[in-house]
């Protein structure tokens, strides 16, 4: 609908003409399983009375429409999104009576029922504009207020939103169509809360189960709880994740200090989630996938930990003060990035955070910044639409990268205080970047304009290389750093780095020196270096400080080579490994060598998070990198390697799961599918090896993928693993059926029809593409083009962009599909550019694929 595409312009207008002060908001949820009634009352100022606004909602009807007492017609006052509203007074109060449309795709009021037992169970999703599809607001975040929610819903429910949940009543009054007793529903009469934007409101109804707790804060004892489905109670370890929380608060409160600016904190886990996590003031919703049924690898442990502090900070920073436009989206997540990884490295276990985060997520950074479609950290976001589309790399990872830069530059300790002062100037409010940097320069001393445009209003990476020459005593002579950028983003930024030197001593490679420096412009001299021995191996960005691509010397690059493990921590691995990997993607390492770095690389790795970025990308090289003459020869070579170092891992360790896990997608031999079977079957057994319920849909789906296993089987497993989990696993499953006819009509279900969860999509479109023989896919190429536009006019965000990502026939990495695509956007000007930007990072995609084969090819 037009009208519900705010812009930025549009957003500033109506905030310099209203101010709102309260919403009280009524929901009914026994009104069947397809709608609930909404009415809003809302109390709001206007500086010119006698003008024209309007408030926002998106649902099935609006019924009725009264504003300062005067009923308007509500169909002449509502259409696309927006009420009109005209004649306002100084002082106003609006009443809208709705009817709301539960969704299931993860968005709004999204109703889930639950496959195990048939219950049902709501949570709300209202990032970035979806508060709208729940009840009548002015959807945008610098127009806070407060919030009364009154909620009547089957008496049995625990209902939960960001005030602490009341005792509930009687009531009589319930329309319930769902035919419950009326002895059997209940109402809920929530206090306001604060002045808070209407994104981070929330609500939560169904039988969860939870366990609570507290936690003693400067602003006293807060109730703790932790919420989720009653199937899934017994695999809830709630007791981990209170405590990271826990952890959590000793740490912002301190940071910041700034007591906890809520009444209480729940996190509640839900099912068909669609992102991480979401920073609901007091009432986070988390995705479901974090409580575990089945052994997963400390990476997801370490991760999930990483997004229940991600979202504590956000009670600071992004809801007690809030971004006055989605301009600043990008701070709110660095910031919440950058201050999450902060507190698991100093205040939990996990204390190499900073490692996982240079390996996992500066890689996300780099490869989103490599795409025709990237954007300076402080992004131009002129509507709502620009917004959605920039949840990515360069908001949350890019941005705390150079947020991580930024600390190093004016120092720890003048970077809390300033934002220390931040918090106490703006408590409550909104604000621009401008306002963190006022008080950062305070208290640092330092200027921080030419900072910012270099490095927030820029776009790109830069590559940082080593220029060395070596005098016949083996001495360096003349050390250089050599910086470049892309042609289109041309920008040469300041960074803070350091340089390693690499010793291989009884085949270990020890650092035996370390320089710190500035790096400015194209050439940048290492004086300090000079008239040392030349080391096996020089590391630039030793340690990880900048953000930057590197390259190696060819005597480092031969080193990293031939002793990849002769390391003695990770992260120096890890970074020449992400060298090598940025230089298989460039084009400027055969994909088949990197390939077998890799394999070097696996046996004995323990870092749980590098091997996770080293088995994704590896997949990625063997098979979309490397020249179609000789892939299936180097994936050959790629499952036979993934499955002896799977043999050979310690029982029962992290490694043997991920590296089982990433040889079952590959198998195709005899001799493999053998294997699968009887560890499946239990006529075969690893040491250690526990194939519970997720290990078994994973030998299943590789089963099925080799043609090795129907649909009759895939359905068998669903019905021994009737869950909402096990619903999912199966449609991913049958996606992966090797026939015409499967590929067919999984994508008349996913693409052409329409009705299907957010989670079951995710899962078809998983299996989709998951094929040995490519030309299952190649139908798609045209079918693809065809129905994108479409399918992004007719579906919400979420959906559209999760088909349009999920469905696009990559496998193929073909000049054909290049061309598919290049062709369709230069037939399409005038399509949104949230779509075009879709399509146009489908397309970079291709075309790096493309380049990697040629260079692959001559290899």
């Amino acid at each position: 609908m037009p009208g519900t595409n705010l812009t930025r312009d549009e957003a500033a207008d109506r905030s310099r003409l209203v101010a709102t002060q309260s919403y009280d908001v009524a929901l009914d949820l026994t009104c069947g399983p397809e709608t609930f009634a909404t009415t809003s009352t809302v109390h709001f100022t206007c500086v010119e009375p006698g003008a024209s606004s309007w408030v926002d909602f998106v649902g099935r009807s609006v019924e009725r429409v009264v504003l300062n007492g005067t009923e308007l017609d509500p169909t002449q006052v509502y259409a696309d999104g927006r009420i009109t509203l005209s004649g306002l007074a100084a002082d106003n109060e609006l009443v809208v009576e709705a009817t709301g449309l539960y969704m299931n795709t993860g968005e709004g009021l999204h109703r889930f029922v639950d496959p195990a037992d048939g219950e049902v169970y709501l949570y709300t999703q209202f990032e970035v504009p979806d508060s709208r599809r729940v009840f009548a607001v002015f959807e945008q975040p610098d127009l806070k207020a407060t919030f009364a929610f009154t909620v009547t819903a089957p008496a049995h429910w625990k209902v939960i939103s960001n005030e602490p949940t009341p005792q509930p009543v009687a009531a009589p009054d319930a329309r319930n169509a769902d035919g419950v007793p009326a002895d059997q529903v209940a109402t809920w009469v929530f206090p306001a809360t604060p002045r808070i934007s209407s994104y981070i409101t929330a609500l939560v109804a169904g039988p969860y189960d939870v366990v609570r707790d507290s936690v003693r804060t400067r602003a006293g004892e807060v109730p703790l709880g932790v919420f989720c489905r009653r199937s899934l109670r017994e695999h809830l370890d709630a007791q981990n994740i209170l405590d990271v929380t826990k952890q959590g608060f000793a740490f912002f409160e301190d940071e910041f200090d700034q007591p906890y600016p809520f009444t209480k904190y729940d996190q509640i886990f839900t099912p068909e989630y669609n992102m991480g996590a979401m920073e609901n003031a007091g009432c986070v919703t988390i995705v479901e996938s974090y409580v575990f049924r089945s052994k997963v690898t400390e990476a997801i442990v370490e991760r999930r930990a990483l997004t229940i502090l991600h979202e504590l900070a956000h009670m600071w920073f992004g809801n007690l003060v809030t971004m006055r436009w989605w301009d600043d989206l990008w701070l709110n997540e660095s910031f919440a990035e950058w201050s999450s990884t902060a507190c698991q490295a100093e205040a939990t276990q996990w204390t190499d955070a900073w490692t996982t985060f240079g390996t996992a997520e500066k890689a996300w950074a780099y490869k989103q910044d490599q795409l025709s479609s990237t954007h300076p950290v402080a992004a131009d976001m002129v509507d709502l639409a620009a917004v959605e589309v920039n949840f990515d790399g360069i908001t949350y990872a890019k941005g705390a990268s150079v947020l991580k830069q930024l600390v190093a530059y004016v120092g720890r300790e003048p970077f809390r205080d300033g934002l220390r002062s931040y918090f106490r100037t703006h408590a409550w409010g909104n604000t621009t970047l401008d306002d963190l940097l006022v008080e950062l320069e305070r208290t640092s001393g330092r200027e921080l304009r030419d900072w910012s445009r270099a490095w927030l209003e820029t776009a790109g990476v830069n590559t940082l290389t080593p220029q060395v020459t070596v005098g016949a005593d083996g001495r360096i002579t003349a050390l250089e750093i050599v910086q470049t950028a892309p042609e289109d983003h041309p920008t040469l930024r300041p960074h803070r780095l350091a340089a390693g030197a690499y010793s291989l001593q009884d085949g270990v490679l020890r650092r035996v020196r370390r320089v710190e420096l500035d790096v400015a412009g194209e050439r940048t001299a290492v004086s300090e270096l000079v008239g040392e021995p030349m080391p096996d191996l020089l590391l630039v960005n030793d340690d990880d400080l900048a953000y930057a691509k590197i390259r190696l010397d060819e005597q480092s690059l031969a080193t990293a080579l031939q002793h990849i493990r002769a390391f003695e921590s990770s992260l120096p691995r890890a970074l020449v490994l992400g060298a090598a990997w940025d230089m298989a993607r460039d084009g400027e390492m055969p994909a088949s060598s990197y390939v077998r770095l890799v394999l070097d690389a696996l046996p004995g790795e323990q870092d749980s998070t590098l091997l996770r970025v080293l088995v994704q990308q590896v997949t990625a090289a063997a098979l979309t990198y490397t020249a179609p003459a000789h892939r299936d020869a180097v994936v050959a070579e790629l499952t036979a390697g993934l499955r002896a170092t799977a043999q050979t891992a310690d029982p029962g360790s992290d490694a043997q799961l991920q590296l089982v896990t990433a040889w079952a997608s590959f198998v195709q031999s005899p001799e493999d599918v053998a294997e699968v079977r009887g560890l499946l079957d239990g006529s075969r057994s690893w040491p250690g090896l526990d194939v519970d319920q997720d290990m078994r849909w994973t030998l299943l789906t590789a089963l099925v993928t080799a043609g090795a296993a129907d649909e009759a089987e895939v359905s068998a497993e669903r019905e021994q693993d009737n869950t909402a989990t096990g619903h999912e696993k199966a449609a991913r499953a049958r996606a992966a059926v090797p026939t015409p006819e499967a590929k067919e009509r999984i994508w008349v279900e996913a693409v052409e029809a329409d009705g299907l969860s957010n989670s079951l999509l995710a899962a078809m479109a998983l299996g989709f593409g998951r094929v040995h023989d490519t030309s299952l896919l190649e139908p798609y190429v045209a079918r693809y083009h065809d129905v994108v536009a479409q399918v992004w006019a007719e579906r919400t965000h979420h959906i559209a962009e999760s088909l349009a990502v999920g469905f696009y026939p990559l496998a193929l990495a073909s000049p054909e599909l290049l061309e598919a695509s290049q062709s369709w956007l230069e037939a399409h000007p005038d399509a949104s550019n949230s779509l075009r930007r879709t399509v146009a990072e489908n397309r970079d995609t291709v075309a790096r694929a493309l380049k990697a084969q040629a260079a692959d090819a001559t290899a």
